[in-house]
């Protein structure tokens, strides 16, 4: 299987928004002869300097790119207070720490996105006394993804967004303006489409894995209300906003059966396309090869009722309630990941392109200062919107995702197949809360 790209999870499709969190290779490597772990120690002290040192085991994901398994292991190894051991994980890392979580003590760090279910099956250990002291200088959205019932369960990594390229030059020639509503996206998109050049792509569904949740936000919804109590999709609007998707699908203005997804921009790169939803983490190498004439811009928003957005989605740092070494691991947590701020830095934009999950860490960052980036950086301030969350689970996305792709691929009725999806968005919000 290839490597995914450091945030391929923030497709609605994949694996993010309730992705495969609810659902999760390997064998069960947990330490059967290890004591239990210590609960005499302060949170997140190191252990005292005459204690032997400690093997924690820690988890990611495979990056795709370069130098970032090279980087983790740096960081791993210059921490002094225990012996950290980095496992890179190709394949479905989220399957993966799912079945880790419930059968294992391995690992006891690791990269995730917190689900309701991890909390109450007690398979993760909060982390507020470690976020306390820096919990203001992370963005709201970026917090509310490792937040449950108040309580925070992962230290933000980094963040990752999506955005609107599009070919300055393309649509100049065509007398197309930026388009700043869906009608607007979707006019552009066939006025766009011409001479062996589509339109749009957003990936090779049709969009539905990457534009689910940015249409549902164009209408002014969102997956859940009410403090996550209530299906936040409830409402008509959101079936006349699926059903743009399917005017997409079906006027011949979308790519399709592209050499790479979403997630690559070789198709906008390679002309294939004048503009593509795609992540922020491909801006240097669109940047590398088309100068200046590309831009970037939100998601438009349906009318003045609704609104512009990008999504947010961050891995965080994670320790598992079954570790052996829960202090120990949460000691290594904070050193790294509310400490270590050179290195958060280095994280987020020396390996790809991605925007510190830090805010006072973003004035810091050179390359997010001018240009498409700089664009990023307020869109993020100003519209950036969290895809699914803790409490937005697999069965309600399964769900979601199956009814916006009969509405774009087959035609079905929006109204119909978001009402299926909204009852059982409502089932699964009354077997969380009752």
């Amino acid at each position: 299987m290839q490597q995914r790209t450091r945030r391929s999870f923030l497709s609605l499709a994949g694996t993010a928004a309730a992705g495969a969190m609810a659902a999760a290779c390997g064998s069960n490597t947990g330490r059967p002869g290890d004591p239990p772990p210590s609960t005499a120690a302060s949170a997140g002290a190191p252990p005292p300097s005459s204690a032997a040192k400690v093997t924690l085991q820690q988890w990611y994901h495979a990056y795709g790119e370069d130098g970032v398994q090279d980087a983790v292991k740096e960081y791993a190894a210059s921490y002094p207070n225990a012996e950290v051991r980095v496992q890179w994980n190709p394949g479905d890392y989220d399957s993966k720490i799912v079945t880790a979580l419930q059968n294992s003590a391995v690992p006891d760090v690791f990269e995730g996105q917190v689900k309701i279910d991890w909390v109450r099956q007690g398979q993760v250990v909060a982390l507020d006394d470690l976020v306390a002291p820096v919990k203001n200088d992370f963005s709201p959205a970026v917090l509310a993804a490792q937040t449950v019932e108040g309580k925070v369960y992962g230290i933000p990594q980094s963040t990752d967004t999506q955005v609107l390229c599009y070919r300055k030059s393309l649509l100049q020639a065509a007398g197309v303006q930026p388009p700043q509503t869906v009608d607007e996206l979707v006019d552009a998109a066939g006025k766009l489409t011409k001479d062996g050049v589509k339109g749009l792509f957003a990936g090779n569904d049709g969009g539905v894995g990457t534009l689910t949740g940015p249409l549902m936000w164009s209408a002014g919804l969102d997956y859940l209300g009410n403090g996550n109590r209530e299906v936040g999709f409830d409402d008509p609007r959101a079936a006349t906003a699926f059903g743009k998707l399917h005017t997409l699908n079906t006027n011949g203005s979308l790519l399709l059966g592209a050499p790479a997804d979403w997630s690559d921009p070789s198709a906008f790169i390679d002309g294939l396309c004048a503009m593509q939803w795609t992540g922020l983490w491909n801006l240097p190498k669109i940047r590398d090869a088309l100068n200046d004439d590309f831009a970037v811009l939100p998601f438009p928003k349906l009318d003045d009722s609704g609104a512009a957005s990008v999504p947010v989605g961050a891995y965080g740092a994670m320790v598992n309630a079954k570790s052996a070494h829960v202090n120990e691991a949460k000691a290594f947590v904070k050193w790294l990941w509310v400490d270590q701020t050179k290195d958060q830095l280095e994280f987020a934009t020396r390996y790809g392109f991605h925007v510190p999950a830090r805010q006072s860490l973003i004035d810091k960052a050179d390359a997010l200062r001018s240009g498409p980036a700089a664009d990023v950086v307020r869109y993020l301030k100003d519209n950036s919107r969290l895809i699914g969350g803790p409490m937005w689970t697999q069965a309600s996305n399964t769900a979601l995702s199956d009814a916006v792709s009969k509405i774009a691929k087959e035609g079905a009725d929006p109204a119909a197949q978001t009402k299926a999806a909204v009852a059982v968005a409502k089932s699964e919000l009354k077997r969380l809360f009752g």
